[in-house]
């Protein structure tokens, strides 16, 4: 998909395909269900953002807020980007190990989870990634990052 225009989560699923409509919609419903309060969904980098809104965390490096997850339908594949698994080599071997145990095939950058059609990711998993981590302890650890 050519980066999007859309200004609202609605207006970004509705420029989708069907079929890929259906998948992020299913991984959304998954993320929202499971997200802890504090954090806000948005559009911002033209993807589905899941965020610490500046009100609550101004002090960010580049003045935008302080993204936690995101979730995009890229050209050749769909992603979940998951910052909180990135940013911690204790939850990303967690992750690793959990999606390994449902047994699927993990497809995945620093931060970027792939998948083709829903059936390749284990939404349980995605669920427990995105509650593990709180505001708070999020902000720590960028804190703690920004410092190194």
């Amino acid at each position: 998909m050519v980066k999007t225009q859309a200004a609202t989560v609605e207006a970004y699923l509705d420029e989708l395909p069907e079929d890929r409509r259906a998948a992020i919609s299913a991984v959304r419903d998954v993320i929202l269900k499971n997200l802890p309060k504090g954090y806000e969904e948005a559009m911002n980098y033209g993807m589905i953002t899941y965020q610490i809104p500046l009100e609550r965390y101004p002090n960010t490096y580049n003045g935008q807020p302080l993204c936690y997850a995101a979730l995009a339908s890229q050209k050749n594949h769909m992603a979940v980007y998951l910052m909180c698994v990135y940013g911690s080599k204790e939850n990303d071997a967690w992750f690793r190990e959990e999606f390994k145990k449902a047994g699927k095939k993990l497809d995945m950058g620093k931060s970027c989870v792939r998948f083709k059609k829903l059936e390749d990711l284990p939404l349980p998993v995605i669920g427990k990634a995105i509650r593990k981590v709180s505001p708070k302890a999020y902000i720590a650890h960028y804190e703690a990052s920004r410092k190194r």
